[in-house]
C-alpha cells in the first residue's frame, strides 16, 4: 500500500544507522511485536477526536443517522467511535460478539465492502442485531492494521435504502484510508519510540564499557608510573653506589700509592746505591719484605685465593699477564711454545670463568686489587 511506504523507507534508514554501529536490531521480530502490542493498546484521544470528526462529516454528508467505527479485539466488536447525528441508537462503547448476524462479520470475513439495501428483503440478514434499531441499510469498508490484520470497520448505517450514502461510498472508502494511515503513523510512532529505547539502551551500555575501559586504562597508566618511579629510584641508588665504590677505589689506590713512596721507594733507593754490607741489605730487604705485606694486606687475599686455584705454572703466567706481558713474551721467559702458552691462557680462562668475548683475562686479573 502507498500509504505504508514511509514506515518502510523509516526502516530502512534505522537499519542501516544500526548497521554501521554494529548495534543487533532484529527489526521484524521488534515489528511484530509492536504490532501486537498497539493492537492492544487504547487509541490515544488525538486519534479518536479526528475520526469524530470524520464520522460527523460522513453522517451529514452521506445523509444517515449513524456513522461508526467499529474495532475488533477478538472475540468483541465493539463501537470505538459514533457520530453525533440525530437518530444515531448507537452509543460508543458499546459490544457486540462477532456471528454472521452482523453486518460488520461479513466484512470482516471477506475483507471487502458490503453494501446492503434493505436487509429485510434478504433471508440471511433477518436475525441481524441492527434491525433492532431498525437499522436495514449498511454500507462498511475493513479497517487493517500497516501488517495485515484486521482493526475493525467504519460503516454507515439508516433505516431506509438511501440513495445519497450509496452515491458517497467512495467518500466512505477515502475515511477508511484515511484511518489506515492513522494506524500506520501510530505504528510507526510506537516502532520508533520502541527503537529509540533500545538504542539508549545500547548507548547505556556502551557508555558503561567504555567508562570501565577508561578505569582500567586509568590504573594501568598509574601502575605503569609507579613502576618507573620504582626503576627510577633503583636507577638513582646504584649511581650513589657506583659513585660510593669509585670514590672509595680512587682513595685506596691514593693510599696505596703514598704507602709505597713512604714505605717502599726510599729503601728501594737506597738498596740500589748503598755499598752497605750485606748485613745492612738483608735488614734493608726484610723491611722493605715486611712493608710491602703490610701495605698489600688489603687485597692480596682475594688475589692469592685466586691463584691458589691455578697450578704454579698458570699462575706464573697470571701475573705475567697482568704485568702486561704478550703469549710471545711470556713463552720467552718460560722458554716455552707460543701455544703451550695459550693453552695455559684457555685453562686459567676456564678456571676463572672469563668470557672471552666480555672481557679480557689481564682485565679481570686487575680487577682483583
Amino acid at each position: 500500500m502507498e500509504r505504508g511506504r514511509p514506515l518502510q523507507l523509516q526502516k530502512a534508514v534505522l537499519l542501516y544507522s544500526f548497521g554501521s554501529t554494529g548495534l543487533d536490531f532484529t527489526l521484524s521480530n521488534l515489528k511484530r511485536k509492536i504490532d501486537m502490542d498497539v493492537r492492544r493498546r487504547d487509541i490515544p484521544a488525538s486519534l479518536t477526536d479526528k475520526w469524530q470528526r470524520i464520522v460527523d462529516l460522513t453522517a451529514r454528508i452521506a445523509e444517515v443517522p449513524a456513522c461508526l467505527i467499529m474495532r475488533t479485539v477478538m472475540p468483541d466488536h465493539s463501537l470505538l467511535v459514533s457520530s453525533g447525528s440525530e437518530g444515531n441508537p448507537y452509543e460508543v462503547g458499546a459490544s457486540f460478539q462477532l456471528d454472521s448476524r452482523l453486518y460488520c462479520h461479513s466484512v470482516l470475513t471477506r475483507r471487502e465492502v458490503l453494501i446492503v439495501r434493505d436487509a429485510y428483503k434478504e433471508s440471511r440478514w433477518q436475525d441481524n442485531q441492527d434491525l433492532d434499531h431498525g437499522m436495514s441499510f449498511y454500507i462498511g469498508y475493513p479497517l487493517i492494521w500497516p501488517d495485515g490484520s484486521l482493526f475493525g470497520t467504519i460503516c454507515v448505517l439508516d433505516c431506509r435504502d438511501n440513495p445519497t450514502a450509496l452515491h458517497q461510498r467512495d467518500l466512505l472508502a477515502e475515511f477508511a484510508g484515511l484511518v489506515e494511515n492513522d494506524l500506520a503513523l501510530l505504528c510507526e510512532t510506537e516502532e520508533r519510540e520502541r527503537l529509540e529505547r533500545a538504542l539508549q539502551k545500547q548507548v547505556e551500555i556502551l557508555e558503561a564499557q567504555v567508562e570501565l575501559r577508561t578505569r582500567d586504562l586509568t590504573n594501568a597508566n598509574l601502575a605503569l608510573r609507579e613502576r618507573e618511579q620504582e626503576l627510577e629510584n633503583v636507577n638513582t641508588a646504584l649511581r650513589v653506589l657506583l659513585a660510593q665504590f669509585e670514590t672509595g677505589r680512587r682513595q685506596h689506590e691514593r693510599d696505596i700509592l703514598r704507602q709505597i713512596s713512604g714505605l717502599v721507594l726510599p729503601y728501594i733507593g737506597k738498596l740500589r746505591h748503598s755499598n752497605a754490607s750485606v748485613e745492612a741489605r738483608d735488614a734493608l730487604l726484610d723491611l722493605l719484605e715486611t712493608n710491602l705485606m703490610q701495605i698489600t694486606s688489603s687485597f692480596a687475599g682475594r688475589l692469592a685465593s685466586v691463584l691458589e686455584a691455578l697450578t704454579p705454572t698458570e699462575a706464573e703466567i697470571a701475573q705475567m699477564v697482568m704485568a702486561g706481558k704478550s703469549t710471545k713474551e711470556i713463552a720467552q721467559v718460560l722458554s716455552r711454545e707460543t701455544s703451550t702458552i695459550d693453552f695455559h691462557r684457555n685453562n686459567i680462562r676456564r678456571k676463572l670463568g672469563v668470557d672471552r668475548n666480555r672481557q679480557t683475562l689481564r682485565s679481570y686479573l686487575l680487577s682483583l686489587q
